[in-house]
């Protein structure tokens, strides 16, 4: 799994429809204070990618303390999440113009496990929400700091 991790002072996401329209089935998500994730699955990624990526952005330490420090996780913050799944994240560029994405996971197989993370995510005590799975989104972030991290499972080891 693949994480572009963005601090944010607020972020929201909305589906459109293949005209470009506002997609009525699917509410405004919107969160203040906390992360924006961009998370993209590989069809080799399971529990233990899940857990240990949950873990490991739960107690991230990327919010400033009174002394100005990144010192505090979102969880000591309160922080919010807005998940959106990114298959993109797994574009290969190596060759040509256009991207591949066969690196990115089957959208069934994907599904499941952004699913799974958000509601390890959840467990951890954080509120989340969600984008759309496999939706044309438009995503909206005010970036604090900036502050922007990758995490891929794939470098843990």
């Amino acid at each position: 799994m693949k994480v572009v991790l963005q601090r944010v002072s607020q972020a929201s996401v909305d589906a459109v429809n293949e005209l470009g329209d506002l997609d009525p089935t699917f509410d405004l998500q919107q969160i203040g204070p906390g992360f924006l994730l961009l998370v993209g699955v590989t069809d080799e990624d399971g529990d233990d990618e899940i857990a240990w990526l949950a873990h490991k952005i739960l107690r991230l330490r990327v919010f400033e303390d009174e002394q100005g420090k990144m010192n505090r996780s979102i969880q000591d913050i309160g922080g919010e999440i807005l998940s959106v799944s990114q298959f993109t994240l797994f574009a290969d560029v190596r060759k040509g113009n256009r991207p591949s994405f066969v690196g990115a996971g089957k959208p069934e197989h994907a599904d499941i496990m952004w699913i799974k993370f958000n509601e390890a995510l959840r467990s951890g005590g954080v509120a989340v929400r969600e984008g759309r799975f496999g939706a044309h989104m438009r995503v909206g972030l005010v970036n604090d700091g900036p502050v922007t991290i990758v995490i891929d499972t794939a470098d843990r080891h």
